[in-house]
């Protein structure tokens, strides 16, 4: 790829890869630890299969979708990578993105050309289904072609919004106060589809706000919550959204996780909560989408002991074992329709049972899974990870709201 935000083309098969594989994530500030660890699945994956997709030999390329500025994911960056990919008839594929923000951004650019787009981490409902709060027409906006090209390996957030929802019941909450990152649609998203799902088990919210992003103290907030008598918080955003400073702040003010509940979305669940809020973060309780690595089938707990001794000692992160089912995915597809892109994205919207790093599932028209698991866990100081409280996470398995 001639974009600037890539990397060296690797390859480590025999002779002369036939197409290319690109990975499109963010490489630079919080999320750069977990970025990696998906881009070394990815190349796991590969190497077992002798970087071929049945007859066709692949090459991989990594690719930065954020920005040193601040450290997140960039729309510009993301549109110029996509432009990169549609143009480049090499790239047979595209593993992304994390953010769906940024998936918003690529997912219309590469339908222009049919270009299959896989992802190990969106979540956000309006990528591939009709929500409230949907903007500008989506789905339908992201697809002029008419023709879907993009899926993903984990459950949206509709299924993450009702199993936060039915944990904060089973916790004994009545009056979760919700709170959302600013000028953020896949922190709305969330939001609202907490706030239905809550809604529909006869919780009363006691409150439903933003948080700014810039924001220097979030204290005044939570006297807010404070006054409304609300019994826990739930956030929707990511901990790059300025979330350790309002983890900081719901101690100082509302006191211990253990006195009032703090609930988090998968933007929470990652080492970077526990290093940058420290001991605030103690007890609090996060949701990933899908299995935890430990709750994985016999193929995908051997892929993440072989991650393992690559991680330098970090613990494995959630989203790499679906980084690699997402790679196994779209070579499957290239094995069935070789360098043929649009005939690669309608075998990967076909695809039965998964690539085998996770429990079975079937990828639906839409391009979700069929299968939703969401697991919720706690954070503790004395741990490296979250997760560990218990042998074996609480898995809530929530219908679609």
């Amino acid at each position: 790829m001639p974009t600037p935000t890539c990397g060296k083309v690797e390859y480590g098969g025999e002779g002369r890869p036939d197409g290319l594989i690109v990975s499109d994530l963010p490489l630079q500030g919080d999320s750069a630890e977990r970025s990696s660890q998906q881009e070394q699945a990815i190349r796991l994956i590969l190497d077992q299969r002798g970087w071929k997709a049945g007859a066709t030999p692949v090459a991989y390329q990594a690719c930065d979708d954020s920005i040193a500025k601040t450290g997140l994911w960039d729309a510009a960056t993301c549109r110029s990578n996509a432009d990169a990919y549609l143009k480049d008839r090499q790239v047979l594929g595209v593993i992304g993105t994390y953010n769906s923000g940024c998936a918003a951004e690529e997912i219309p650019i590469l339908n222009r050309g049919g270009v299959a787009m896989i992802s190990p981490g969106n979540t956000a409902v309006c990528l591939t289904e009709p929500s409230k709060g949907c903007e500008g027409g989506q789905p339908a906006s992201l697809y002029p072609s008419g023709t879907r090209n993009y899926s993903r390996v984990v459950p949206n957030d509709a299924f993450q919004g009702a199993a936060l929802a039915e944990f904060a019941k089973q916790k004994g909450i009545a009056n979760p106060f919700v709170l959302y990152a600013s000028h953020d649609p896949t922190s709305t998203g969330q939001a609202e589809n907490c706030r239905g799902a809550a809604q529909a088990l006869g919780l009363t919210l006691g409150g439903y706000e933003t948080w700014n992003q810039k924001a220097k103290s979030y204290a005044s907030l939570f006297a807010k919550v404070k006054r409304s008598g609300a019994d826990g918080v739930v956030l929707a955003g990511l901990i790059e959204q300025n979330g350790a400073q309002l983890i900081k702040d719901k101690l100082a003010v509302l006191g211990s996780n253990t006195e009032l509940p703090l609930i988090a979305f998968d933007g929470f669940a990652q080492q970077a909560t526990i290093d940058d809020s420290g001991s605030a973060s103690k007890g609090m309780f996060a949701s990933v989408p899908g299995d935890t690595p430990e709750n994985l089938p016999a193929k995908g707990k051997a892929l993440v002991n072989d991650l393992e001794g690559t991680t330098n000692g970090q613990p494995v992160e959630q989203f790499a074992p679906y980084a690699a089912e997402a790679a196994a995915v779209l070579l499957d597809a290239v094995a069935e329709a070789g360098t043929n892109r649009g005939g690669i994205a309608k075998a990967v919207l076909a695809t039965r049972g998964g690539g085998g790093i996770l429990h079975p599932y079937d990828i639906e028209p839409s391009g979700d899974p069929s299968v939703g698991p969401i697991t919720v866990l706690r954070a503790d100081s004395s741990f490296s990870r979250f997760g560990e409280v218990t042998p074996q996470p609480a898995v809530v398995r929530a219908a679609r709201d």
